[in-house]
């Protein structure tokens, strides 16, 4: 499974990059397959082992932040492994054509 997730807390003002460190330091240190872009994170990994990490993602922005918003998007396929990378090829490949 592939989660795209973004975690932003609420009620700290505009500058954000210092919890959105923290979040993300969580997931690289999770040792599961990961990409981070300018408005979500991937992860790849079982149910239980991704949706830990978005739980401590969380949890680490909450303890510094009055609320925090979560927007989180799955691709659920059994059986497929290497999607964050296999899926981008598969565009590339078309666009190269």
């Amino acid at each position: 499974m592939i989660v795209a997730f973004s975690v932003s807390p609420l009620g700290v003002g505009e500058d954000v990059g210092e919890y959105v460190a923290d979040a993300v330091r969580v997931v690289r240190e999770s040792g599961l397959p990961h990409r981070t872009d300018a408005m979500f994170t991937s992860i790849e990994g079982e149910w239980d082992e991704v949706m830990d990490v978005v739980k401590r993602a969380v949890a680490v922005v909450e303890a510094r932040a009055p609320r925090v918003s979560l927007v989180l998007k799955a691709d659920i396929r059994p059986g497929v492994t290497d999607g964050l990378t296999s899926k981008v090829e598969t565009v590339e490949r078309h666009l190269s054509a």
